[in-house]
C-alpha cells in the first residue's frame, strides 16, 4: 500500500511540473511576423509565418540594409556594378542562406532544425530572432 501510495504521489508531482501538451505550445492559425534587432552595420532581419493546424505552412525571410533596402541580387553591388568580386559573392552567399533557412523552417516546422550556414551566421541569427518573436505572437 505504501509504495502504491507514493508512485501515486510522485505521478501527480510530475504532472505539476510538466506544462500541458508536453510542452509544445498552441499556436493560433494566421500570418505573423517578427523583426530582429539591428546587427553592427544597422541591418536587420523580418520574417513572416504562416500557421495553419498548429503547423508552420509558410515562412517569407529578407534582411534589411541600414537605409531600409532589402538585400537582393543587388546586394554587394556598387552603384548597380560588381566592383570586388569576392565581397559581391559573400553577400549573396547571405541572400542565398535567408532563402534557404524560410525554406528549412518551412520543411521541419522547428527552428532547432535549421543549421547556421558558414558564411552566413549573421542572417541565422536575425533569422533566429525573428521567427522567435513571431512565434511569441502566435501562441495562444
Amino acid at each position: 500500500m505504501k509504495s502504491g501510495f507514493f508512485c501515486f504521489i510522485g505521478v501527480l508531482a510530475l504532472a505539476a511540473i510538466l506544462p500541458a501538451g508536453c510542452g509544445k505550445p498552441m499556436y493560433e492559425d494566421g500570418v505573423y511576423t517578427g523583426r530582429s534587432g539591428r546587427d553592427d552595420t544597422g541591418a536587420w532581419g523580418e520574417v513572416t509565418i504562416t500557421i495553419t493546424g498548429q503547423r508552420v505552412t509558410g515562412c517569407r525571410f529578407i534582411t534589411r540594409q541600414k537605409d531600409g533596402t532589402i538585400k537582393d541580387e543587388n546586394y554587394g553591388k556598387v552603384n548597380g556594378e560588381i566592383s570586388n568580386q569576392d565581397y559581391y559573392d559573400k553577400a549573396q552567399l547571405a541572400v542565398r542562406a535567408m532563402e534557404h533557412y524560410a525554406m528549412m523552417y518551412r520543411e521541419t516546422g522547428d527552428l532547432k532544425k535549421v543549421d547556421a550556414i558558414g558564411g552566413a551566421t549573421i542572417a541565422f541569427d536575425q533569422f533566429t530572432e525573428a521567427v522567435e518573436l513571431a512565434l511569441k505572437n502566435a501562441k495562444k
